[in-house]
């Protein structure tokens, strides 16, 4: 099988390209290999290429940067895909497009299933739903895949900078009244390929199970670290509110806990908790690069 992995300077398609080079013809583009606010020279690229499978894992994810500069959010988050899209249409091949939780509003007092209705609260959050919309609107055989709060161990993440200051100061706080869940890279990337394997399409949440605020995932990630005996600065996360945040320019949804039922009615595969994957990352990579 031929996979084309875009985003692989990222978290998550470093992961892939990983994973699946070692079973898969894989062709792997970080951004300096493909830049895609030149649609044209991303056609370019592509076009000459044999592939089964592409994977767009690539965005503009600063969300407060895109507040400020909509058109490069669009042009990266919607118009990219559709070319990809259009791309992988001329090819038969398979369009997996990742996106993610902010396009609800926040509002539901329960996980947000697939079908449920979007309300982005942010030029983010607007940008990756038009691009779902694109990609979903070229074919019913294409998969979007909402994700949320990823973690891994190609590139620094939330978990990374809280152990990071807990190592130089005792005072280390975070959201307590925003929840979603961690999502561990390498978890994702065994379950996209169960996806495809079962040819899912459509709208797909996949996340790990559970749920937590900011200064829940905080307080277990240093928990873990005194667990497998790596000494912090910092014991205990104090709580902060969304509203102290000063610096958010982006209006962020509060609750954005992701329904994996569907994926687990169609698959048989239930995403194991969130603090399970936390432990693993920590132990495996954080504890064993101190050593």
């Amino acid at each position: 099988m031929r996979i084309v992995i875009i985003g692989t300077g990222g978290r998550l398609g470093a992961a892939l390209a990983r994973d699946y080079a070692t079973t898969f013809d894989v062709r792997a583009y970080t951004r300096a290999d493909l830049d895609l606010t030149d649609l044209d020279r991303t056609r370019e690229l592509l076009r000459p290429l044999d592939f089964d499978l592409l994977i767009n894992s690539a965005a503009l994810t600063h969300v407060d940067y895109c507040e400020d500069h909509r058109d490069e959010a669009f042009m990266i988050n919607a118009e990219a895909p559709q070319v990809l899209a259009e791309l992988c249409q001329e090819k038969n091949a398979k369009l997996i497009q990742i996106s993610t939780d902010y396009v609800f509003d926040g509002k539901s007092p329960i996980p947000y299933r697939e079908e449920d209705e979007v309300i982005p609260l942010s030029v983010y959050g607007e940008s990756k739903r038009e691009g779902e919309l694109r990609v979903l609107s070229a074919s019913a055989q294409y998969l979007v895949v909402r994700i949320s709060w990823v973690f891994g161990p190609d590139r620094p993440s939330f978990v990374d900078q809280v152990i990071q200051r807990a190592r130089k100061t005792k005072q280390v706080a975070a959201v307590a009244d925003k929840f979603s869940t961690p999502t561990y890279t390498l978890d994702l990337a065994q379950w996209l390929q169960t996806a495809w394997k079962k040819d899912l399409s459509g709208l797909l949440h996949l996340t790990n199970g559970g749920e937590c605020s900011w200064q829940q995932y905080a307080q277990y990630a240093i928990d873990c670290c005194y667990h497998y005996g790596l000494a912090l600065q910092a014991k205990r996360v104090e709580e902060l509110k969304l509203s102290d945040m000063k610096n958010f320019i982006a209006q962020r949804p509060v609750y954005t806990v992701l329904s994996t039922a569907r994926f687990t009615r169609q698959t048989g595969v239930k995403p194991r908790n969130w603090r399970e994957a936390v432990a693993e990352y920590i132990k495996t990579y954080v504890i064993k690069d101190e050593n």
